[in-house]
């Protein structure tokens, strides 16, 4: 209860802030913003009292009170404001339709996907079976840690993986939240928000309820035209579309033997990935902030999205990498049509128009830059540039990796975007200049994800051109809402309608349908209970256990190990080598090795069907030399003596 009530905390003050830093806004945008800014609060304000005081509680209550002494300063700063309001409010019938069913879904997808305990067993789903245990690792392993913190799954490793939206959720386990609830409250409550931000974002672009319906059911039910293939398929082999929902990854949206990789946001986006969750939460008023700011021209707005867009990098570095090129785009654009007198275009933008266009997008640069760079500096060119993962490579996933393709270049696009993708040039071409300004932008991004990787896992690129989705994805439903109304008087204007939809979101259905009845069994009844035992251990514990990624010492204790899996530490660029190497000669020859336990410093030895069946180990050794201090199931946890 107490890590409710501390998120409640962040949250009323953030609330306040916003009430009157937005004060010329909707009474539903102010509320908004004002819960994406405690959450960000509550994300960074207990990280910067934990360079001096450890992620500890005191930290937390320092964090709080600082969020309490900004919401004051700002109403302090701002009595005098009244409400006056700009620009017409998105209806909140709208907002509410939509949002609703998205939040029941995402909440439910929270509740059945994280951690679920049946007899004694933890549970997850499908897209959370393998993202899940990194961030259970990252928010156990910071409680009452040293800042800033390493990773749990090597020693010494400095964490540069963006870990404050897995912060937040230590700070509720600090105060006796649960790490179920913790995950489950935090993670529905940022996804309530991402689909209301949206929501607020498309409406800002378009003012058109029909358009912001239309774009939000393709932004969240997207997939491509994946469903083709499963259909063809099913009609000479009908186990085909019955594994879509009972195989592992097996949906139309994520089919990698088929090159299908534009994953529901959903179900392989917003759910397992908490970090882009929480990125995604972060981008949504960024997006919204930078539509007024090109509208409207307003240099208080490019100064709060600055400072926001600072706050950025460590919440999550490709959202803010995204934004930052959908900003230049945006700005090259408004220095070809700055906004003139009025608010009405200039056909030949004068010397002074075009200065003082450039000194506003410059005075959100610096801001931001100057809140980024310390922690791009700290924390991600290191990882980025030092585990060599920046390279050169065209066609994203659809290069063998040789400069060849997979597919041809524009049916890869098609087959995986669908619609969106045909849709995406005409639809931005038919906008205003805001528009047009946020096209140019979301061009910035798929040409740079087109031509550079950014982490050794080429894949991750789509982080990138999902911010370009978000910003083109208004248009598209504009630009449907244009075709519908071309078509008035035409009996087969509503199929027409209704068979781009369809297009558009029949893979995604299908994925959802499928993400909404997974269940993977993560952790066993004795495994879960050895993760309990290990978090009771001393907060400077070091086990020895196999790299398996559902491993509860780091997941669920949230204590040091050897090494952990590579599908984490290599995709983040780290090297593990040596580590892996030592913890496989201390597990079968332990007494030949002797030395390396002192080395780490090994306090505990774990074992169970793990270790067993990846290595030879001597578990003699242990039983002979080693009392066990824990034991269930096929899980063994030895108190190392030497």
């Amino acid at each position: 209860m107490g890590g409710i009530l501390l998120l409640a905390g962040f949250e009323l003050c953030g609330a306040a802030a916003a009430w009157k830093l937005a004060y010329r806004r909707g009474m539903t945008v102010r509320i908004w913003l004002g819960l994406c800014l405690g959450l960000v609060m509550m994300m960074w304000f207990p990280a910067l009292f934990a360079f001096f005081l450890d992620f500890t509680a005191a930290a937390n209550w320092c964090g709080l009170v600082l969020a309490a002494l900004c919401a004051g300063a700002v109403w302090l700063l701002m009595r005098r404001s009244r409400p006056d309001q700009k620009g017409e409010p998105i209806p909140w019938q709208l907002l509410v339709a939509l949002t609703v069913p998205l939040a029941i879904l995402g909440a439910y997808l929270q509740y059945t996907h994280t951690i679920r305990e049946i007899d004694g067993a933890l549970y997850v789903g499908q897209s959370t079976y393998g993202d899940l245990c990194l961030h259970l690792g990252i928010a156990t392993g910071l409680v009452d840690a040293p800042f800033p913190p390493t990773y749990t799954l090597l020693p010494g490793a400095e964490l540069g993986y963006p870990f404050l939206s897995d912060a937040l959720a230590a700070s509720m386990l600090i105060f006796g939240s649960s790490l179920r609830t913790a995950f489950v409250v935090s993670g529905s409550l940022m996804l309530v928000l991402v689909f209301a931000g949206y929501a607020i974002f498309a409406w800002e672009l378009t003012h058109s309820r029909m358009a912001v319906a239309l774009a939000y059911v393709i932004m969240f039910i997207n997939g491509g035209l994946g469903f083709i293939y499963v259909l063809d398929g099913a009609a000479s082999d009908s186990t085909m579309l019955r594994e879509v929902f009972t195989g592992f990854y097996r949906t139309p949206t994520n089919m990698p033997a088929l090159n299908l990789r534009w994953v529901n946001v959903i179900c392989d986006m917003l759910i397992p990935q908490r970090t882009l969750l929480a990125g995604w939460m972060t981008l949504m008023p960024a997006m919204y902030m930078l539509t007024l700011a090109v509208r409207e021209g307003g240099t208080r707005t490019f100064v709060c999205l600055g400072l926001w867009a600072g706050a950025m990098p460590m919440i999550h570095t490709h959202s803010f990498l995204g934004l930052g090129l959908v900003s230049a785009g945006a700005m090259l654009y408004c220095l070809a049509r700055p906004l003139a007198s009025r608010e009405q275009l200039t056909i030949n933008p004068s010397a002074g128009d075009q200065r003082e266009v450039l000194i506003k997008f410059l005075i959100y640069a610096a801001l931001a830059l100057a809140l980024a760079l310390p922690q791009l500096f700290k924390w991600t060119f290191p990882q980025t540039m030092g585990g060599g993962s920046l390279a050169v490579r065209f066609n994203w996933v659809n290069n063998n990796g040789d400069n060849t393709f997979i597919d041809g270049y524009f049916w890869f696009w098609i087959k995986n975007v669908g619609v969106v993708y045909l849709l995406a040039l005409p639809a931005a071409l038919c906008m205003g200049r805001t528009g047009r300004a946020l096209a140019l932008g979301a061009l910035c991004i798929y040409l740079v994800a087109e031509i550079f990787q950014f982490q050794p896992n080429p894949y991750d690129n789509n982080k990138l051109f999902y911010v370009a989705y978000i910003a083109v994805t208004p248009m598209v439903g504009a630009f449907m809402v244009r075709l519908w109304n071309r078509l008035k008087g035409l009996k087969c204007r509503a199929g027409v309608l209704a068979a781009l939809v369809l297009l558009a979101t029949l893979s995604g259905a299908m994925s959802i349908g499928r993400e909404v009845i997974s269940e993977y069994r993560l952790f066993s009844a004795g495994e879960a209970g050895a993760g309990e035992y290990a978090r009771d251990t001393e907060r400077d514990s070091v086990f020895l256990t196999g790299t398996q990624h559902n491993n509860p010492v780091a997941a669920l204790g949230g204590r040091q190990i050897i090494c952990g899996t590579g599908s984490y530490l290599y995709f983040h660029g780290i090297d593990y080598s040596k580590q892996w190497n030592d913890a496989r000669l201390m597990l079968e020859a332990p007494a030949d090795n002797l030395e390396l336990f002192t080395e780490y410093g090994v306090d505990y030895v774990y074992i169970s069907s793990y270790e067993r069946n990846d290595y030879d180990v001597d578990e003699r050794y242990f039983i002979d030399n080693c009392p066990a201090v824990y034991s269930s199931g096929d899980v063994t946890i030895y108190k190392f003596t030497n």
